[in-house]
């Protein structure tokens, strides 16, 4: 029977490779529920999203778990300004995806975690078509020194997580490097340096933490019957949305394992548009820079 400690072990290091936008305290999430609001400057257009997750780690042996899972997002494009498309049926999207991962531990320290995907992400106008299928899949290099999964503690815990992610965090699927790497620089104090999130946290009070964060964020979705583009002989086929940003987040932990959080910033970049399916632009809805919130609760190890 797994225990608490090893199920803690697995997480730390296998939740690195779930979506590739990931902070320390990320990596131990089995479960979460969010919202997330995008306002848009200077328009009626508005970008919402509902996302649930969890994940189940298999102990295999001593050092090897499988770790399948599950999410589901809800996304809302509001069209409030004109567009030379007909709206209907183009400004709500789902997204369905399975995963399954695999970690273990090498002789030299370091562990190695594969995972694999398949997306199903459309505004689903009619029934499933080939393009509502996406497959993805990330590799990863974990050495680890933070207590959790390390003897011998050094004076400043840290994490080094190296690898290559495949999936659609940035807008469109795209292989994206991961490069992440965690200190615990200071009493209270830590960070997590690399791509695709940077982040400062500070632990002001027990259970309470203060974040300045860098990330993006973002989404990709086929477009059933497609939407021509008036006045040309452009179609779009598929829509992405994609994000950097940057801003100052708050963790609560309310009860033992359990996290709410809410995060608030501003884009410096915001892209949301219509592509064809050659991945040609063929128009985009918003450009502009804009507010962003986002806020939840999660279960953690």
């Amino acid at each position: 029977m797994p225990t608490i400690k090893s199920l803690s072990r697995t997480c730390c290091l296998f939740m690195a490779l779930f979506f590739g936008i990931v902070t320390y305290a990320q990596l131990t999430d089995i479960a979460r529920i969010e919202y997330t609001y995008f306002p848009q400057d200077d328009s009626d257009n508005t970008f919402s999203r509902f996302r649930a997750f969890f994940n189940v780690p298999v102990q295999l042996d001593d050092d090897a778990y499988l770790v399948p899972g599950f999410e589901y997002r809800n996304v809302n494009v509001e069209l409030g300004e004109p567009v030379p498309f007909n709206k209907s049926d183009k400004e709500h999207f789902q997204n369905f995806t399975l995963t399954l991962g695999f970690t273990d531990k090498l002789e030299s320290g370091w562990r190695y975690a594969i995972q694999g995907e398949a997306r199903l992400a459309s505004n689903f106008e009619s029934k499933m078509v080939s393009d509502d299928l996406i497959f993805g899949g990330s590799f990863y290099f974990i050495k680890d020194r933070t207590g959790r999964t390390s003897d011998n503690l050094p004076e400043k815990p840290w994490r080094l997580v190296l690898g290559i992610n495949y999936s659609t965090t940035a807008g469109r699927p795209f292989p994206l490097p991961f490069v992440n790497y965690y200190r615990e620089f200071a009493p209270k104090w830590s960070f997590g340096l690399g791509v695709p999130k940077s982040n400062l946290k500070y632990e002001f009070i027990p259970n309470h933490q203060l974040q300045l964060f860098a990330t993006l964020d973002g989404f990709f979705a086929n477009i059933q019957e497609n939407a021509p583009i008036e006045g040309t002989n452009l179609i779009g086929e598929n829509i992405s949305m994609t994000v950097a940003l940057a801003g100052i987040g708050y963790d609560w932990e309310f009860a033992d394992h359990l996290v709410f959080y809410v995060y608030g910033g501003h884009t410096f970049i915001n892209d949301i548009r219509l592509r064809d399916g050659d991945g040609n632009d063929v128009f985009t809805i918003d450009d502009q820079n804009n507010f962003y919130a986002r806020g939840g609760i999660k279960l953690k190890i």
